[in-house]
């Protein structure tokens, strides 16, 4: 058996999969693989010479696992890897990139994700952004930057309501750190009879998003892009939610429409959001989101 790591990943870790199963060959090779840019950098091009790439179509066409996708061989890679079974992952959500390239058409590969690995930062993010808006950063950064100092009255997370899209495992964290400040918390989750836990005030089904909706002050997106997901919260539902919610997606940009946030955004409807992801990744050169003073924007790096 032959496991073939295609991204970079830290030494250490590729040392730990060795030692879990002895008996598989394990290949990594990361002077064939992309520079990593940044600490856990497992999307990076790489740039091979022809007789890399050459090494490395060797290696994919004896591979039964691959640890992560080949992002440089997208398109073809049923065929340069005839003997693969099983690509594990490094990031949770991948529906809509194994959709796109008709991988389960094409194959009869197992998929696994690294669904939860990202929890605690993620949450961390989401919470960060409500203190943030809570506290009203905003002016605090304004008054530094102008010397002045003029005491202010600023919002207890404690007497806000918080409702979290996706109770998965990220949700879930966003909503027990939440809970710890004495937060309301309320969500949806698509089989909502597999129960949450108790420090979640209630729990509703997708049907019934919109009575969530209309008591939130905080709206954390912590759902898969899925055909079912696809623009979730379009213009309607962000009228749904009271004037001064703030939207905070960890999820996928693509559950968002992004126009009609920015519109709710400069109408002064919302009073802010904290965005993680985007429809178009990287966020393009003068879009709106970029210079609104009420909007963080995180490069997908929470």
């Amino acid at each position: 058996m032959n496991v073939l790591i295609a991204s970079y990943l830290e030494p250490e870790y590729v040392e730990q999969i060795r030692a879990a199963a002895p008996e598989v060959t394990v290949w990594y090779h990361p002077e064939l693989l992309g520079k990593p840019r940044y600490t856990a950098d497992h999307t990076a091009r790489p740039d091979r010479t022809p007789e890399q790439e050459a090494q490395w179509r060797d290696l994919l066409a004896k591979a039964d696992i691959l640890f992560d996708f080949d992002f440089s061989n997208r398109e073809d890679l049923p065929e340069l890897a005839p003997q693969l079974k099983w690509i594990q992952t490094s990031s949770a959500g991948i529906g809509q990139f194994v959709k796109r390239h008709r991988y389960i058409e094409r194959t009869s590969w197992i998929f696994t994700t690294a669904s939860g690995v990202h929890a605690r930062p993620l949450a961390e993010f989401a919470l960060m952004a409500m203190l943030m808006f809570a506290k009203d950063y905003r002016y605090l950064r304004e008054s530094q930057e102008k010397q002045s100092w003029q005491r202010y009255s600023a919002r207890e997370l404690s007497q806000s309501t918080v409702g979290i899209i996706g109770l998965g495992k990220i949700g879930r964290e966003v909503a027990r750190l939440a809970h710890a400040f004495e937060m309301t918390v309320i969500g949806t989750r698509r089989h909502p009879e597999r129960g949450a836990p108790d420090y979640i005030a209630k729990l509703y089904s997708m049907a019934d998003l919109d009575a969530v909706l209309s008591q939130t002050d905080f709206l954390v997106i912590a759902t898969p892009h899925t055909d079912e997901t696809d623009n979730l919260i379009s213009a309607r539902e962000l009228a749904l939610l009271p004037k001064g919610a703030v939207v905070i997606n960890i999820g996928r940009g693509q559950v968002i429409d992004q126009a009609a946030l920015v519109a709710a955004l400069q109408s002064g409807h919302l009073g802010g959001a904290a965005l993680d992801v985007f429809a178009v990744e990287p966020l393009p050169p003068g879009d709106p989101l970029w210079a609104m003073p009420n909007v963080i924007v995180s490069p997908h790096s929470a």
